[in-house]
């Protein structure tokens, strides 16, 4: 039986990607393009990687974007 903690590769396959939450972005700058706007940080790598990395626990600040509205479909 092993009760051992999932590595942040194994974590990573059964989290949502940070591409479809509201809080990320992309930062423009070539050497940290990607950001989490809740947790205030920018990375080389998906931000949900780095929060793995760091807890053992996928993001907890996850908050799907809205679908639909499309091109100029605002509020």
């Amino acid at each position: 039986m092993d009760d051992a903690p999932p590595q942040p590769a194994e974590a990573a396959r059964d989290t949502v990607r940070c591409s479809a939450c509201v809080h990320y972005f992309i930062t423009h700058d070539p050497v940290f393009p990607y950001g989490c706007r809740a947790l205030n940080f920018k990375s080389w790598r998906q931000p949900m990687l780095d929060v793995i990395e760091a807890s053992g626990r996928p993001c907890l600040y996850f908050l799907p974007k809205r679908q639909g509205g499309g091109p100029g479909g605002g509020a």
